[in-house]
């Protein structure tokens, strides 16, 4: 740090001021530029992956037309005919459903962890969400296979001889085979990877509620529940609707966790006890063998996963912008 005379006195000059205009000029203008670049490097390498993703399927879209491909049912390697139907369907009835199912239990923990748990007891349960939120997909899938799905298969074998006994036989064809590993054991699994990702972005948009929104609503005599309801979650909707979107993306995705306990049956229609099948699940299953149009099928089924995910990713990014108050203001 350098010193100037000011009068009979010694002032300490910043460091910043022994550095020349134009070098400061340099400096911010390649900093803007570094930061530049990179930007445009993560949006162009996702760009890449999207456009790598719908040329190499464009054989499949050419050969059976894209509504063809969306809207097909038959999925058969040996006569090539591939219908990307049934991967749709059960994508998305096990995403939504592990969302529903993890939705309430995701904001409980995280309104318990603000409002009401001690500071040690919500550092513990900030460090279980991060636990569970690290764990590899490969030990929700043993979790799954090993512990779920023998208490899935008595549960479910009780329920379809209750509907037999009754002689209830549209519901034994919703129902389905009870053997534990199907539609109900992936998605209870997809909910349970997702229920860490919710809660956690839930917790961080309640904690960053203004003690004044509190206050306020208890100077109006308003009870603890009352504060949180009309008070606490409205102000932070934006991040918690984030925050479940966000864990639907994670679900849509989810590959090998889902692939072990699914049961990978291609035929629709689906049951809730029964073997159904995704679009991860079934690239995984035929990527290695796959040649020529069952190759660009498998790609097509990545580039409409693709699709779906940068969807709600940008719905998530819509909806935080649309309902955070300073969005509003």
């Amino acid at each position: 740090m350098g010193l100037t005379l000011s009068g009979d006195k010694m002032t300490a000059r910043p460091p910043e001021a022994r550095i020349s205009p134009l070098y400061r000029a340099l400096g911010d203008r390649l900093f803007a530029g570094v930061v530049l670049v990179l930007c445009l490097l993560i949006i162009g390498i996702v760009v890449l992956i999207g456009w790598q993703l719908a040329a190499n399927g464009s054989r499949a879209f050419a050969a059976f037309g894209l509504l063809g491909f969306l809207g097909g049912s038959t999925w058969d390697p040996v006569a090539n005919i591939f219908g990307a139907w049934p991967f749709i369907v059960g994508t998305l009835i096990t995403s939504v459903a592990a969302l529903v199912l993890a939705f309430f239990p995701a904001l409980a923990v995280a309104i318990f962890a603000v409002e009401y748990a001690p500071r040690w007891l919500g550092s513990v349960l900030q460090y279980a969400l991060e636990l569970l939120a690290s764990l590899p997909s490969v030990i929700y899938g043993l979790w799954g296979l090993l512990v779920l799905a023998p208490v899935l298969r008595q549960i479910e074998q009780a329920m379809v001889g209750w509907a037999v006994e009754r002689e209830a036989d549209w519901l034994v064809q919703i129902l389905g085979a009870p053997i534990g590993i199907g539609m109900a054991n992936a998605v209870i699994v997809l909910a349970v990877m997702v229920i860490p990702y919710a809660a956690s972005l839930a917790k961080d948009s309640i904690a960053l509620v203004p003690n004044t929104q509190r206050e306020a609503a208890y100077g109006l005599g308003a009870t603890k529940w009352e504060v949180i309801r009309m008070a606490v979650l409205p102000y932070a909707r934006g991040g918690i609707l984030a925050g479940v979107i966000l864990g639907f993306t994670r679900a849509l995705g989810e590959t090998m966790a889902v692939v072990m306990v699914i049961g990978n049956n291609k035929n629709l229609p689906f049951t809730v006890f029964g073997s159904a099948t995704t679009i991860p699940s079934a690239i995984v299953n035929e990527f290695g063998e796959a040649q020529g149009l069952q190759l660009s099928s498998l790609l097509a089924l990545g580039f409409i996963l693709f699709i779906l995910s940068g969807a709600m990713n940008l719905l998530a990014a819509w909806i935080v912008k649309r309902m955070s108050v300073e969005g509003r203001l």
